[in-house]
């Protein structure tokens, strides 16, 4: 099953990953300018119609494109990295 990304309900003090990211960031310009959403679509063939809902299509592509420019060469090391740097939890469209 294709699964999709909801945003979680907010708890606490927000932090607005939007105001911290400067304008001519990276990952920042990246967002804007490609748009993914046909993933689903393309993806949607390969997946079951039961079972446990997969990652997002999309955050799994942005995630594989991080390793690439960051130079990352494994998984673990890609989640580490995106859990630290607010520019790319930004790209990936995770508040916190």
């Amino acid at each position: 099953m294709v699964g999709t990304k909801h945003p979680a309900p907010k708890q606490g003090h927000p932090l607005l990953l939007d105001q911290c990211v400067p304008q001519q960031n990276l990952y920042r310009r990246l967002k804007h300018a490609i748009d993914l959403s046909f993933l689903y679509q393309v993806v949607q063939p390969f997946y079951g119609k039961c079972g446990r809902q997969s990652i997002d299509p999309v955050v799994f592509f942005k995630l594989m494109l991080v390793g690439h420019l960051e130079n990352l060469t494994s998984d673990r090391a890609i989640i580490r990295c995106c859990q630290l740097r607010l520019d790319i939890l930004y790209f990936l469209d995770y508040a916190s």
